[in-house]
């Protein structure tokens, strides 16, 4: 009899072990390395809705946006609703891209051409183009982030920065400060 209840008291601490460990798992936050978020945070209310379009190219120089990766966005403030693009990749303030990537070596660059610049002049208007950003899904990022670049003087000049690092926060984002 006792050693009936010893096998049971065994294998009850077993179960047991076996149903915290398994709870513990489900739990337990992975990252994908091949998932990447790219967020533009909001900006002001001119500047917000100006879009950015993404290119990402292999470390040889051919366009890879379509063929490397697959990607979705959502609106931060609407977290659970999650959007399908349609035919170009863009962001603007407020979205999150959510790229699942092919195993590799990439270059992102973001720009916004001189017709798509609404509500800022058009007279010498160029093409909006941002830093190239190196990533490698072996040393993977989890959130990337884009922003606009400014002046000495804090205002926008034209230009986006990709960077691991989020930007200053006030009530807006800071634009950057360019760094070409």
């Amino acid at each position: 009899m006792k050693r009936f209840f010893a096998y049971l008291t065994f294998l009850f601490l077993i179960i047991s072990g076996l149903l915290s460990a398994r709870e513990k798992d489900e739990t337990t936050l992975h990252h994908n390395p091949w998932e990447l978020i790219i967020y533009r945070p909001e900006n002001t209310e001119q500047m917000t809705p100006v879009r950015c379009w993404l290119k990402i190219e292999d470390m040889e120089g051919n366009d890879v946006t379509h063929t490397a990766a697959k990607a979705t966005y959502e609106w931060v403030t609407i977290p659970d609703r999650i959007n399908y693009y349609e035919k170009s990749w863009w962001l603007e303030g407020g979205v999150a891209m959510h790229l699942n990537i092919k195993p590799g070596r990439y270059k992102f660059t973001v720009t916004t051409p001189p017709e798509k610049q609404y509500p800022y002049p058009s007279k010498n208007r160029s093409q909006w183009t941002s830093n190239e950003f190196f990533y490698d899904t072996d040393n993977p990022a989890k959130v990337i982030f884009v922003y606009p670049t400014a002046d000495d003087n804090g205002f926008y000049n034209g230009g986006w920065i990709i960077s691991a690092k989020s930007p200053n926060f006030f009530k807006f984002t800071q634009p950057g400060m360019e760094t070409r």
